[in-house]
């Protein structure tokens, strides 16, 4: 009986037949490891894009408030930037509620946030968990890589987002980054 040499792949066959089984993958979509997929959930991806926007502003927002509790000294310097991602929340949530989330869910947890932040010594945790550092400096810097990191969140999160998200995202976005430089620029501190 002859021995027959078993079936050799050229590079190019392997590499096609990788990239037909990526391509697969992707067009598969993901789900949340339960068996059910997003379709089968009923949540369409622009609800479920603005939820998540909504609170990640919100814990932001904690962050704001947890950060002037700690350090009074800084409440007048944060005052404007804290009421600029407030005004964001409401412009996602507002728009999450005209895409059909009820209008009294839209920011539960920031009375919950000041509320709990009153009692935040410089030093112990803000509402997110995340301690405020006890030097002013650090704490502005701490806020400042908050914002720089939602940020970059939001802006990867353009990719995927439909029209209207993608223009409120890439405006929250570019806001963001605006506020971490004014948090940790010395013209930032000034009045």
């Amino acid at each position: 009986m002859p021995w027959t040499s078993p079936l050799r792949l050229s590079r190019r066959s392997l590499l096609s037949g990788a990239a037909g089984v990526a391509g697969a993958a992707l067009l598969t979509g993901c789900s949340d490891g339960d068996g059910s997929s997003d379709t089968a959930v009923g949540v369409p991806l622009e609800r479920r894009m603005r939820e998540t926007a909504v609170r990640d502003s919100e814990r932001l927002l904690e962050r704001y408030d947890a950060t002037a509790l700690a350090h009074p000294a800084l409440a007048a310097r944060l005052a404007p930037l804290r009421a600029a991602v407030a005004a964001h929340t409401g412009a996602l949530a507002s728009a999450d509620s005209a895409a059909g989330r009820p209008s009294g869910s839209a920011s539960p947890s920031s009375s919950a946030a000041a509320g709990a932040a009153s009692s935040a010594p410089a030093g112990a945790p803000a509402v997110s968990g995340e301690p405020v550092p006890p030097k002013p400096e650090e704490a502005l810097s701490a806020l400042a890589d908050a914002e720089r990191s939602l940020s970059e969140a939001r802006t990867i999160a353009l990719a995927g987002a439909p029209g209207e998200l993608a223009r409120l995202l890439a405006s929250v976005a570019a806001c963001g980054a605006v506020h971490a430089y004014l948090l940790t620029s010395p013209q930032g501190a000034k009045p």
